[in-house]
């Protein structure tokens, strides 16, 4: 059995935001919300393992230094993200507005008939 590395959960988050910076890149949702919910799985599965003491935290400074690398990267796999993702959740939140609207205004004229708004 392979020793398991202190950075090991680490690594995997890491690589699954990779994944996610990859799919938003590409502008491929279902795939980065798959990575998302991968993610998130991972992430609750390392919070359960650290909360009974099943993590060990690494100590030597060459093993910290990675850990910090990993979750810089993550932070910046975040940022980017986030500027592939936020257009397009504006023009998704424009057009439901839009929708919304329509769809109000069209319930309003039914329910008031020739005194509901044009």
């Amino acid at each position: 059995m392979k020793p398991v590395s202190p950075l090991d959960p680490f690594e995997d988050l890491h690589a699954l935001s990779l994944l996610m910076v990859q799919a938003a890149r590409a502008n491929d949702w279902d795939a980065l919300a798959a990575h998302e919910r991968e993610l998130a799985a991972a992430r609750d599965r390392l919070i359960k393992a650290q909360a009974h003491g099943e993590v060990v935290e690494p100590t030597d400074p060459a093993t910290l230094a990675r850990k910090v690398e990993v979750l810089r990267d993550m932070h910046a796999h975040d940022a980017e993200i986030r500027r592939h993702v936020e257009p397009w959740m504006g023009s998704a939140r424009k057009l439901l507005g839009e929708r919304t609207r329509g769809r109000v205004a069209d319930q309003v004229r039914a329910a008031y008939g020739a005194h509901g708004p044009r």
